[in-house]
């Protein structure tokens, strides 16, 4: 039986308007008994993840990227991350986050890295000991301190505000013991009654396979699940500083979007595989296969229910729940006189992507041609592309930047929305490169020129959920 208690992240952003997230998402109108049945992840605050590993939009190196490059630099950045997190202490001081106990936390945590970096290095100088077997342990070393200080101070300042808050450290700092992640999190709530206290959760776990990893950048929403998960919650709620919408408001127009209310885990997984930052595809897997629904809300605006993502939701009328897409997609064209009828030339293709870890988010195919549409960002793109030169010397491969616009629902399963969507582009102006949809009919995939990227998202908008 499902327990009645919630599980909740709050992303970095939000963390950094701490003042607004404890007024409008933690205490709010709540007092006494309404306080709790809440457990809260969180994630580092604006900008602290970055500063310590690397730029998530830029690649720009932080503490991890220069360490691992040699760079002796690395002291000065992590230099800088002290006093940057000293500067968020400040920030929060009018809330009553005691200024010595969180300055303290800070100081001893970034020293400890300091130390053992240093250690390597010395271990490294002596020959024996290759930058393999300790850059990915440095990686989950410097990612857990974000959190770690974002949750220490949360408590802080909610146990000052009357709240019995509970700080749960799911670092490892400093302990030896290295569990599987189911255990790290059983062990740790066994026996905790969330109706008497509201435990404030680091967003990094350590645990045997490292979740960083595993996982990488997102590791939040991974924690955020499997406490739901394994604690039997009843509703994982997700606060961001947006609402779910049916377009981009940057480039629609905050007066023209929507909020969804309502899809299914289905639609979600469409939305990841376009990096749209709905939820983590891992995360949400785990809870969807149990049962427990995902709401993601607007931190700013607590009134409002947000959107539900639920096992079973289909819309029950046809429409339009989101345009949206991504423009940094490369396309890998592979023309060869040979492909035709040739049984298994696919896998051969397919195995220079498998070999170089890139998934592809789109594929078109006719007699001799195969086309995947790939993320840009991917490092080993390059290598990619090489290999398959190679191992197909008798094809010819282009490469060739483009975008990619959705159009996805959970019911469009009428005849006319292709129809209307390919016209509403044509009327504007906006040639249509390639085109995916599969049977299941949920997601409609059109490739354009990068140039067309937000014209034919507005153009979409207006013609589905404006026009609707």
């Amino acid at each position: 039986m499902l327990k009645q208690h919630t599980v909740e992240k709050i992303g970095g952003t939000s963390m950094s308007r701490f003042g607004e997230v404890l007024n409008n998402v933690i205490i709010g109108n709540r007092s006494g008994n309404e306080l709790y049945n809440r457990i809260f992840v969180v994630s580092a605050y604006a900008g602290i993840t970055n500063m310590l590993l690397e730029n998530k939009k830029t690649g720009a190196p932080g503490v991890y990227g220069k360490f691992a490059q040699g760079d002796p630099s690395w002291t000065d950045c992590l230099e800088q991350v002290r006093q940057r997190m000293i500067e968020c202490n400040r920030q929060f001081e009018d809330l009553g986050l005691d200024q010595k106990l969180a300055d303290d936390f800070v100081n001893e945590r970034i020293d400890g890295i300091k130390d053992c970096l240093y250690d390597l290095l010395r271990l490294r100088g002596y020959g024996h000991f290759n930058a393999k077997t300790y850059l990915l342990p440095t990686r989950e070393l410097l990612s857990a301190v974000g959190e770690a200080h974002s949750a220490y101070n949360s408590t802080l300042i909610l146990q000052k505000h009357g709240v019995k808050a509970v700080f749960v450290d799911l670092t490892g700092w400093r302990q030896d013991e290295l569990l599987p992640f189911d255990e790290v999190i059983s062990k740790t709530f066994a026996g905790m009654d969330f109706s008497e206290v509201m435990p404030i959760v680091t967003g990094y776990v350590k645990y045997d396979e490292g979740i960083m990893t595993r996982f990488d950048r997102g590791y939040s929403e991974i924690t955020f699940s499997k406490v739901a998960v394994i604690t039997k919650a009843r509703e994982g709620i997700i606060h961001k500083e947006y609402h779910l919408c049916t377009g981009d408001p940057a480039v629609i127009g905050v007066d023209r979007v929507k909020v969804i209310g309502r899809t299914n885990f289905d639609i979600a997984d469409q939305l990841s595989d376009l990096d749209m930052e709905a939820i983590h595809s891992k995360a949400s897997k785990e809870m969807e296969y149990c049962g427990i629904p995902i709401r993601v809300k607007n931190a700013f605006e607590p009134d409002h229910p947000g959107t539900l993502i639920s096992c079973d939701y289909v819309s029950p009328e046809p429409r339009v729940e989101m345009i949206c897409g991504r423009n940094d997609v490369e396309a890998i064209e592979v023309m060869d006189p040979e492909m035709v009828n040739r049984v298994g030339y696919d896998y051969v293709l397919m195995r220079n992507l498998v070999d170089t870890e890139i998934s592809y988010i789109a594929k078109t195919t006719n007699a001799n041609t195969i086309t995947h549409f790939v993320s840009q960002k991917n490092r080993r793109l390059d290598e990619c592309v090489d290999m398959i030169c190679q191992r197909l010397p008798s094809a010819t491969v282009t490469r060739t930047p483009v975008g990619i616009v959705s159009v996805i629902g959970s019911n469009m399963r009428i005849p006319g929305f292709l129809s209307r969507a390919a016209t509403a582009l044509r009327d504007a102006d906006i040639n249509v490169l390639a085109l995916c949809q599969a049977t299941r009919q949920v997601n409609m995939q059109f490739v354009i020129a990068r140039e067309n990227f937000e014209k034919a998202q507005r153009v979409l908008h207006a013609a589905f959920v404006e026009k609707a």
